[in-house]
């Protein structure tokens, strides 16, 4: 009686394990978008950081993605229980604080005043600075995989949900983190090959090093423009006249375009009312 229940247990952890790693596969082809998003932005979070902090600057970033899941699975579970109607709302929140960085950060390239040279900040400030910044844009991007994963097992048991929805949390954080960190420190690989003996691995470590800061800029350029393509894309897929519009008029790929531009629209606007808000309340401080 004790042996058969014992199968009877196995059988049922083989099956949910079947259905989770099944439903996985399909959950991370839905996101392959968000993560290639969430690359270019989190390479970007962190450029500009000293050589020698890279890695300790994305371990903590990566650490303070692992605390978002950890909030976001369960969030998730019990807001689909509870009231699914908010999921939607929400998500249009973050995609629209998402816009607002991509505004603040544009605005701060082209519009910002440059800083005295007589006027040093201390090293460290920055760096939190970074760290705060980019798991806070995490959160928005991990808030949309998740709601996305749990889109694809809606109807799968509890279980499965949650399998489900930890294993894509944990290998996408893994492997976005992990190609962050091999991107950040291209330019040392570079460095190495470059002062091997032979004629092989300098030559490619010297083009290495000279790729390297091109691919910082692009990545930059590139995580600045995913801000507005998936926030965009967050708020036209939330009002359905819009969404429809969208994918008529532009299916496919060049749908980033429309969502890119409503999302540049959103950002400028919530920038705009930020800095006004900012100016009267230091008025009236």
């Amino acid at each position: 009686m004790a042996a058969g229940t014992l199968l009877t247990l196995l059988d049922d952890i083989a099956t949910l394990l079947d259905d989770v790693g099944a439903m996985s596969k399909v959950a991370a082809g839905k996101t392959a978008g968000v993560l290639g998003d969430d690359l270019a932005l989190n390479a970007q979070q962190v450029s500009g950081v000293e050589a020698e902090r890279e890695l300790p600057v994305v371990w903590a970033v990566a650490k303070g993605s692992f605390v978002n899941k950890a909030i976001l699975v369960p969030a998730a579970l019990a807001i689909s229980a509870i009231a699914p109607g908010a999921i939607g709302p929400l998500l249009m929140v973050g995609g629209a604080y998402l816009c607002y960085e991509g505004a603040e950060k544009l605005g701060h390239r082209w519009l910002a005043p440059a800083a005295p040279a007589f006027v040093a900040a201390p090293a460290a400030e920055p760096e939190r600075d970074k760290i705060r910044g980019a798991v806070r844009t995490d959160f928005v991007l991990s808030a949309e995989i998740i709601a996305i994963t749990l889109g694809t097992v809606a109807d799968a048991p509890l279980a499965t949900q949650l399998g489900v929805m930890v294993v894509v949390a944990l290998l996408l954080t893994v492997g976005v983190y992990g190609l962050v960190a091999a991107i950040v420190k291209l330019d040392d690989l570079g460095l190495v090959l470059a002062r091997r003996p032979g004629a092989l691995a300098p030559a490619i470590g010297r083009a290495v090093l000279r790729a390297a800061p091109g691919l910082m800029r692009v990545l930059s350029w590139a995580g600045t423009a995913a801000m507005f393509v998936v926030g965009g894309g967050i708020l036209v897929h939330g009002v359905a006249p819009l969404q429809h519009a969208v994918q008529v008029h532009a299916p496919g790929a060049w749908a980033m375009l429309p969502n890119a531009g409503a999302g540049l629209a959103v950002g400028a606007v919530v920038l705009l009312v930020a800095t006004a808000a900012g100016r009267l309340r230091r008025a009236f401080t």
